[in-house]
């Protein structure tokens, strides 16, 4: 997990072992911190701390402002996945 200035970037395993990162910009003062790149620098931070291990995240279609942050960032959509329990 690192924090800076207006948001937060977590990496961490998921699903398959998968390396997944999140990215939150920090509601209070959230208005200054938006539209000036902030989750588009977490997410290309994920990818450069990660080195050449590929870097997933998962992001509702409905969150255009986080795909675009992370579209911009060079992260591409891969479709969707389904949860199947046992039993």
């Amino acid at each position: 997990m690192w924090a800076v200035g207006g948001g937060v970037l977590v990496l961490g395993r998921g699903i398959a072992g998968r390396l997944e990162a999140a990215v939150e910009v920090a509601e209070e003062g959230a208005e200054e911190a938006r539209h000036r790149g902030l989750g588009r620098r977490l997410a290309l931070a994920a990818r450069r701390l990660a080195g050449d291990e590929p870097v997933w995240a998962q992001i509702s279609p409905g969150n255009a402002r986080r795909l675009r942050a992370f579209q911009a960032a060079g992260y591409r959509p891969v479709g969707s996945q389904a949860l199947f329990p046992r039993g």
